[in-house]
């Protein structure tokens, strides 16, 4: 799971593989590698290095790495979802609100129509 969760986090910051691997010092054939889990056990100076580039605490590199091994049901857009709303701060707290609007716009709907 770390491969998926480099290459979606190197997706969402706009580099390319040929671009991390120019930016981090690390092979574009060996970064490809972990991206496609075929190196699945990447050393932690690796790991600190992508995590410097990608702007990320590597604590939540390994940490999404967890949530995504132990959320493995979900549908990978809602994770990315997530992912996006953790990302720009929001934290879990705030999410009861997010869901009464949505139950509120719920029902406006229902009586407009």
């Amino acid at each position: 799971m770390i491969g998926h969760n480099i290459s979606s986090i190197r997706k969402q910051r706009g580099y390319t593989l040929s671009e991390l691997s120019e930016r981090t010092g690390i092979s574009k054939s060996y970064l490809s590698n972990i991206e496609r889990n075929l190196k699945q056990n990447p050393s932690i100076h690796v790991m600190e290095k992508i995590a410097l580039v990608l702007k990320v605490d590597l604590k939540v590199l390994l940490l999404i790495t967890v949530e995504a091994e132990q959320n493995a049901g979900l549908d990978q857009e809602w994770m990315d979802f997530i992912l996006d709303l953790k990302r720009s701060g929001i934290k879990k707290e705030r999410i009861q609100e997010f869901k009464m609007l949505i139950e509120f716009m719920k029902w406006h709907t229902e009586k407009v129509t």
